[in-house]
Parts: structure tokens; C-alpha cells; sequence
């Protein structure tokens, strides 16, 4: 099979482009920009471009297939050329599906806690030695790449994201996975460029659970009030399954599940009601492909997260920083919750980086009303750069403040300021939570913990 990437270098893109090469594929591809670490892992392969830029005359009819990325443009010259040759075209997501019509499909959809109960499951199975392709939104530790598509396995987990899926199809993309067991682990609004408003948004996945095949399974929260009437309200055929937070328990900073009697626990690695409650969809779906209840707490136990949720970046005896992927409303309510939950007695410096096109949007400020309220100081970054590049109304200072609300919150527009600030507060008895999408312009978090905890 021959096929052929335009705009190779993207997180999943790269990732796909390796998995077919090593199932055995003549990949090429193209992108006008290829960073890092897409670059030196395309290079690792031998499927590095040439040449940056766009050359349609790699479009031949000897291709199999073109896999179109969502950051090329509709008038590429690439896809016209592949267009006028009347070529197969996919999307990323299409491309997956492809690879794994033929496999029992577990996908998991929802707002927030994709990425981290698709790694749940992954790392079960992988704990267990159970043979999967997979599709995952980080890099795992103990996973080479985000993608794996083989001949022989018979199980595919797919994390499925509800945004679109290229430039000439837009459709959100987990709409083009089809899956047997579909998970869905909470509806906040996101993505407000593409779903203007709130129900158009929630329609999605309700057309979501309508691509369930056929006495499929539905695995779904029941403690988030849209998901709870969407799973209610979904047809007879499938097999409902509700998920809420398991019994646990708090020591000395440390969780543990809780079995039949207060006796049987089992000491995590990881903590909040909001990853507990992803744990028990990933039980659900573990159990569903015959994974039982007995292997799944052994392999979990030493589940450490996926990379940026919740992620340890360096700590000693009265001090944890933390980095994570946060950046909606419910997710820095839910981060910011869990960690003063673990650790009552210490106080909490919360910092989070407004970076996307949603919560740097004038209106949708408002809906981060209370979110960091847990936190005993809050700091908000933005960039007016950043507002700029994405062609939106300025935001201020004032602005952010109002949205917010509190006593305990800070904004800053500069990342030097910001850092300097961190540096002048005494970190005994403290923890440090750093949460966006970014890296707030260039922050090094390792070597800014480091230095907060010397």
C-alpha cells in the first residue's frame, strides 16, 4: 500500500504516518512546517520530507490512499492535485476507521478524560500482554507511538475527539468511528468556533451514541447531568452501563480504591474524583472485552496518568508541582478540586494559561465563573499576542478578574512576571499547579520546579 500525508508533521498525523510504516506501508508526505519532536521521530523512520513546502507532483495514481490533515487548507495544492486525479481521500479519522473495521472498536468520547481513560485501558491491556491497535492523544510511557495498526489484533481503543475532521469534511471526528463500546465521560461545551452554541454542541453526541452499532454498549457518567439524560434517553437495543465514582479512600496524601469489605484496598497513583470516575469507565470497558475486575485493579495500581494530566514535575517532602492539560471551566474546577482534596493541609498556588480560541473569546470568559474558587491563590495568564494571531476582540485584565471572581486571583499578560512572582513565594507546605493547553510562552516546567524547590 502506498500512501500519502498532507501535512505530515502534525501530532496525530506523524503518529499515523509511523504506524502504517511499520505495519509494512510506502508512506510519504508533505507539510509547509514539520517542529519538533514530529520532525526528528518522521526523520527516526526514514519518512522525514525532503523539502518543506507543497509539491503536487507527488501525486500520482499510484497512490492507495491520501490522508488529508485538518491544518491544510481547502484550496491545497496537494489535495486539488489528489482531487483532479480522482484519488482516494481520507481523513485522519476515516484512515482509522479503515484500519479497524474489522476489530471490536472501543471509543471514548466526552469533553474531558478521554485521553486519560483511553491510557487506563491501553495500559491494562498492555499490563496483561492483551494485543490492541490503539489511538491516543499523548505520548504513553511504555507506548513508542500515539497510533498502532496491525494485522493480527482484534481489539482497537480509539480516543475519540469531537472536533472536525479536516478542511473538506466537517464532520467532529468521532462521528467516523463506529464503535462497538462507546464511552462518554462528560459534556462541557468546547470547541465555540465550530459549535456556536451549547446544544449544537451537546447534538453531537447524541448523534454520537446513534453510531453505536448494533447492541453495542453504551458506558456512560451518570454524575454529569447531559451525559446522564442522553444515556437515558438512548435506544433499547444497547447496553447501558452508568459509572459514578467508585468507593475510595484519602491516607497521608495517598488514594485507594475500596472492594466488597473496608478491608480490600488498592493503593493508586493517581487521585481526584474526576480520574476515579475515568477509572471506572475504564473497568466498564476492560470487562467488556473480558478483562476481569481482579486484573484490572492489579495492572491500574501502578498507573502513573497520561503525560500533562495531572503529571508530577518534581517534588519533595512538602512540595508537589504539578503540570496539567486543563484549560475549560470544568476541568480547572475538577484538577484544581482534586489536588486541595488530596492534600488539605497544604496550600495551593493555581495557575492556569488562557490559550485557546474558547476561553480567550470575550463572551465564553464568562462561563469560568468560580472555577479556580478552590485554590488558595489563583494566577490567570493570557497573551494579547495570542488574541491577536487568533483574530479575536482584545480581552483586559479587568475583564478576566470579573469573569473569574474571587478574592484570590492574580491575571498577568507577562510569562517573566509570572515566573518571577513564583519565585518570590516560600513553597514549604505548598503545592504548585500548572494548567494549559500551551506551555505559557516558553515556560521550561521542570526546571521552574526545580528551581521553585531547591
Amino acid at each position: 500500500m502506498k500512501v500519502h500525508f498532507i501535512a505530515i508533521g502534525g501530532s496525530a498525523m506523524h503518529n499515523l504516518a509511523i504506524a502504517l510504516h511499520k505495519k509494512g506501508f510506502t508512506v510519504s508526505g508533505s507539510d509547509d512546517e514539520i517542529l519538533e519532536p514530529s520532525k526528528s521521530r518522521l526523520a527516526k523512520y526514514g519518512i522525514l520530507p525532503e523539502n518543506i513546502g507543497w509539491f503536487p507532483e507527488k501525486l500520482t495514481n499510484s497512490l492507495d490512499a491520501v490522508i488529508l490533515g485538518m491544518h491544510a487548507r481547502a484550496d491545497n495544492p496537494e489535495l486539488l492535485q489528489a482531487q483532479k486525479l480522482g484519488l482516494k481521500i481520507f481523513s485522519y479519522p476515516e484512515y482509522i476507521y479503515e484500519q479497524t473495521k474489522d476489530k471490536i472498536r472501543i471509543v471514548i468520547g466526552g469533553s474531558h478524560g478521554k485521553t486519560t481513560i483511553t491510557s487506563m485501558i491501553l495500559h491494562v491491556l498492555n499490563f496483561h500482554k492483551i494485543d490492541c491497535d490503539y489511538m491516543v492523544g499523548a505520548q504513553l510511557e511504555g507506548f513508542d507511538t500515539m497510533v498502532k495498526l496491525t494485522q493480527s489484533a482484534k481489539i482497537a481503543v480509539i480516543e475519540g475527539d469531537e472536533y472536525l475532521s479536516s478542511p473538506i469534511d466537517r464532520r467532529p471526528k468521532f462521528h467516523l468511528y463506529f464503535p462497538n463500546i462507546a464511552i462518554i465521560s462528560g459534556i462541557a461545551w468546547d470547541h465555540i468556533n465550530v459549535f456556536p452554541t451549547f446544544e449544537i454542541y451537546v447534538e453531537q453526541f447524541r448523534k454520537f451514541i446513534q453510531l453505536i452499532s448494533e447492541k453495542g454498549t453504551l458506558i456512560y457518567c451518570e454524575k454529569d447531568e447531559e451525559v446522564k439524560k442522553l444515556g437515558e434517553a438512548a435506544s433499547g437495543s444497547l447496553k447501558k452501563l452508568p459509572y459514578g465514582i467508585p468507593r475510595h479512600i484519602i491516607e497521608n496524601g495517598n488514594t485507594s480504591l475500596v472492594g466488597k469489605t473496608d478491608q480490600e484496598k488498592y493503593p493508586l497513583r493517581i487521585f481526584g474524583e474526576h480520574n476515579l470516575m475515568n477509572l471506572e469507565a475504564a473497568r466498564l470497558a476492560s470487562a467488556e472485552i473480558g478483562v476481569k475486575d481482579s486484573q484490572f485493579f492489579e495492572a491500574i495500581a501502578s498507573f502513573k496518568g497520561a503525560s500533562k494530566r495531572l503529571e508530577i514535575v518534581t517534588q519533595n517532602d512538602s512540595t508537589v508541582v504539578y503540570k496539567d492539560f486543563a484549560h475549560s471551566p470544568s476541568k480547572l474546577k475538577a484538577t484544581t478540586a482534586a489536588v486541595k482534596k488530596q492534600f488539605p493541609n497544604r496550600k495551593l498556588i493555581a495557575c492556569m494559561e488562557l490559550h485557546t480560541f474558547s476561553s480567550l473569546n470575550e463572551e465564553f470568559l464568562q462561563h469560568y465563573s468560580g472555577a479556580m474558587k478552590e485554590a488558595d491563590q489563583a494566577l490567570v495568564y493570557f497573551n494579547p499576542h495570542t488574541i491577536a494571531h487568533k483574530k479575536l476582540k482584545p480581552i483586559s485584565k479587568e475583564q478576566v478578574l470579573t469573569a473569574f471572581g474571587g478574592e484570590n486571583l492574580t491575571v498577568y499578560t507577562d510569562a517573566s512576571a509570572l515566573v518571577s512572582d513564583l519565585k518570590k513565594i516560600d513553597w514549604n507546605n505548598k503545592n504548585l499547579l500548572m494548567m494549559s493547553s500551551g506551555n505559557f510562552d516558553g515556560i521550561d516546567f521542570k526546571q521552574l520546579g526545580d528551581q521553585l524547590i531547591a
